[in-house]
């Protein structure tokens, strides 16, 4: 009875306008990262420098996020949310229209360094301000809708991108700096201090800190959980499905493109259903039957021959992801609350994730290297298996989402 009280509940909640402004600028912003994502190591390569040195411009990025990530989360603590997203938003976009008038390589790294601080900023205020403004019987579609988002800016903004190739490398840094701007804008605007003062401050408890959290099992499952996001699907899908598609097709950056795309589309069809059932029935029925499809059709890419399978099992591995990702948010919302900021427990979530996509493709790529891409991706399903089979000692959070307290078990 209790279910289905909460269950009607979560049909009749609305989700709250603070959490669609965050939206909207989370479809901005991948609409201006889609532009520049492409052509990043190219511009880097026109002045003069190894390939090596082009993924630097990638991998410094990646760094700054990950080593920043922990004063991300007490800043939060300390000086509020919408402070700290604002100031992170602002820093990319100073970054990245910066990187447009780069006269050295040097000057691209130094940019993206510093932009990789303010992205990490306003990645854990956001991921904060969800966990604080979402009604608890609706978690699981806000984190759907917000992720949602962030997928299709990402795949409008390589389209545009392409229509815009013709004005060269530079334009699209300034386009995606003006987005940036725009997002910043939209968030001062319609995100109100006053609101959000409130929501950083009604705390019935003091702040949740990381020895706490670590002492739940639904915590350290999902801590596991996002590394093998990283891994899979924020590091190694990017960084070797093209090269293994130049590998085996003729055509092989087309393919690779599109499977990207059906990616894309697996990810964006299963995130239509996979908030509100976790709502219903539970995080982590999703978890672990998302984490298990995606290693099933991540490990399958290295077993493709003709472009139509590839683009098949992309899919699938796309639907995977989108499975478990809004649960998993949704779990890291259930274990802090609403009533308690979580900074540096976020934070640490996010340094997980960071970590995978850091090491997935390196640690990847040299397996394909010494046993080719077959063993590669072999490897890379069986870290999100290890991800899955840690989440069957992790508990069931969404019966206890009302709790201030963590749950140690």
């Amino acid at each position: 009875m209790a279910r289905d009280k909460t269950d009607r509940q979560s049909v009749r909640t609305p989700i709250p306008q603070e959490i669609w402004v965050l939206v909207s600028a989370a479809f901005v912003i991948a609409v201006g990262f889609g532009l520049i994502a492409p052509i990043l190591p190219q511009f880097a390569r026109s002045f003069g420098v190894s390939m090596a040195a082009a993924g630097l411009v990638v991998s410094v990025f990646a760094g700054s996020r990950l080593f920043f990530a922990p004063v991300s989360g007490r800043l939060v603590d300390l000086i509020g949310s919408r402070r700290v997203y604002l100031t992170g938003l602002i820093t990319v976009a100073v970054t990245t229209s910066l990187i447009a008038f780069a006269q050295e390589y040097w000057h691209i790294v130094v940019l993206r360094a510093v932009g990789g601080i303010g992205s990490t900023m306003f990645t854990v205020s956001a991921m904060g301000l969800i966990v604080r403004i979402s009604p608890p019987e609706i978690r699981g579609r806000s984190s759907s809708v917000y992720a949602t988002a962030f997928l299709t800016g990402s795949i409008i903004g390589p389209v545009i991108g392409a229509a815009l190739s013709v004005l060269g490398m530079r334009i699209p840094f300034l386009i995606y700096g003006a987005a940036l701007f725009l997002a910043s804008f939209i968030v001062w605007w319609k995100l109100s201090a006053a609101k959000i003062y409130g929501y950083d401050h009604d705390t019935s408890a003091p702040p949740m800190r990381f020895a706490d959290a670590i002492g739940d099992s639904a915590y350290r499952s999902a801590l596991v959980g996002g590394f093998a996001n990283g891994w899979a699907n924020l590091g190694v899908r990017v960084a070797l499905l093209p090269l293994f598609a130049a590998a085996a097709f003729h055509t092989g950056g087309a393919v690779a493109g599109v499977a990207l795309a059906a990616f894309a589309v697996g990810n964006a069809s299963a995130l239509q259903v996979s908030g509100r059932l976790a709502d219903r029935i539970g995080r982590k029925p999703l978890i672990i039957t998302g984490l298990v499809v995606n290693a099933l059709f991540t490990a399958a890419i290295g077993l493709t021959s003709v472009p139509w399978t590839l683009l098949a099992v992309s899919v699938g591995a796309g639907a995977g992801a989108g499975l478990f990702l809004p649960s998993q948010q949704a779990t890291l919302a259930d274990i802090i609350g609403n009533h308690r900021s979580g900074g540096k427990v976020l934070a640490n979530f996010q340094m997980a994730q960071d970590l995978g996509a850091i090491t997935g493709p390196v640690i990847v790529g040299a397996l394909a290297d010494a046993f080719g891409y077959r063993a590669a991706f072999a490897a890379c399903g069986a870290v999100s298996l290890l991800a899955a089979t840690a989440w069957f000692w992790g508990r069931e959070t969404l019966d206890a989402r009302r709790s201030v307290s963590p749950v140690r078990t």
